[in-house]
């Protein structure tokens, strides 16, 4: 099974040539290309089964998780299910994005939801019109498997308004309206959980134009969940929007030390803050990177754009506009400003002017 790492984690077993043969689980790795080993034992007796589960660090055999799972049973299927499960988000949780989004499990019994949750997620970090489509898609169907599970409204009403963001919608009321709902519904279902409340941060100010409420819905997903990455990302987010970018970056920083993978939101919103604090320099540095690996996306272009314009470089800033156009030939300033999310409209002219000095139109 495959983790969003760049690498792949395979059962070990599946690698023996010869099951009497000892195998080392170095040269498991260097042979089909992992860094990652999920190895595992069965026992059974009577009615009762033990199954062992280890992920280890091929390079130097050091354990990510070590898991026992001690059942009765009665219903291999159902037990498979709930296995499989602790395996796929101890994996995401320790490999992927750091030990605090660890909550996309709870709350649901169908493993095929659950799945479709985690392609879902995936989906939403990559700030694409395409992937939003099939992260909305992905939340919708998982819905359907599971009524009852409160991160998959989160999920489908976060999409929405990234969504609204990159100018899908013709009416953008409308869609944010229906965004607002799913997260209410979310919260209702499970107030407990982070992510419903992330959303609503989003949406507080996307939606309601409300800052602060904001900030406060960003707070309470932290204090729910203290080492989550997302909680942690959008409270830099609503801080950034709010005119306080100074107060976002260490915010940000620390998102970045909980995850071994920069969610991509983080990384931009960390460049949005150092370009507004004058910063270009880092700013730069950040998107070029981000681009290097995601060239289509619109947001990091905007935003290298203008922070090569504020930074004096104005050839390179020229160079750069003419990318937007590429990734959206229908771009407009009017279009971008009106879903500028700053509380100081001061902020979103130097932004719009900046893209119009650059040849934006």
């Amino acid at each position: 099974m495959g983790v969003n790492l760049g690498d792949f984690v395979i059962a070990r077993n599946s690698t023996f040539t010869d099951e009497g043969k000892p195998v080392k689980v170095q040269h498991v790795a260097e042979e089909i290309g992992v860094t990652y080993v999920l190895e595992g034992k069965v026992q059974w007796s009577g009615d009762r089964v033990r199954i062992t589960a280890h992920l280890l660090d091929a390079t130097d055999r050091h354990p990510v998780f070590s898991e026992q799972y001690d059942r009765e049973l009665k219903d291999i299927s159902a037990l498979q299910d709930e296995i499989t499960t602790k395996v796929l988000t101890a994996m995401r949780v320790k490999c992927a994005y750091g030990e605090g989004d660890c909550e996309l499990a709870k709350g649901t019994k169908n493993l095929e939801a659950y799945l479709k949750l985690l392609q879902a997620t995936e989906y939403r970090q990559i700030l694409s019109k395409e992937s939003q489509a099939l992260a909305l898609q992905l939340s919708e169907e998982t819905i359907a498997l599971d009524p009852g599970y409160a991160l998959a409204y989160s999920s489908a009403a976060t999409t929405i308004a990234q969504q609204v963001a990159l100018g899908v919608y013709k009416n953008s009321e409308e869609a944010l309206s229906r965004a607002w709902k799913l997260a209410q519904k979310a919260v209702s279902i499970d107030s407990s959980l982070a992510c419903p409340h992330i959303s609503l941060a989003y949406l507080y100010t996307v939606y309601k134009r409300d800052h602060e409420k904001g900030i406060a819905e960003a707070e309470r997903a932290v204090t729910l969940e203290p080492y989550s990455v997302d909680a942690y990302t959008q409270l830099g987010v609503n801080l950034l929007w709010a005119g306080r970018p100074a107060e976002a970056i260490p915010i940000l920083q620390k998102a970045m030390r909980l995850s071994p993978i920069p969610l991509y939101i983080c990384l931009n919103t960390l460049a949005q803050c150092y370009r507004v604090t004058g910063q270009y320099g880092e700013a730069i540095a950040i998107w070029s990177r981000t681009l290097e690996k995601q060239p289509n996306q619109l947001l990091s272009q905007l935003g290298l754009t203008a922070a090569l314009m504020q930074a004096g470089k104005k050839d390179e800033a020229r160079a750069e506009a003419a990318k937007v156009l590429r990734i959206d030939p229908k771009f407009s300033l009017e279009g971008f400003a009106k879903l500028s999310l700053y509380k100081d409209q001061s902020e979103t002219d130097r932004v719009i002017n900046a893209l119009r000095k650059a040849g934006l139109k």
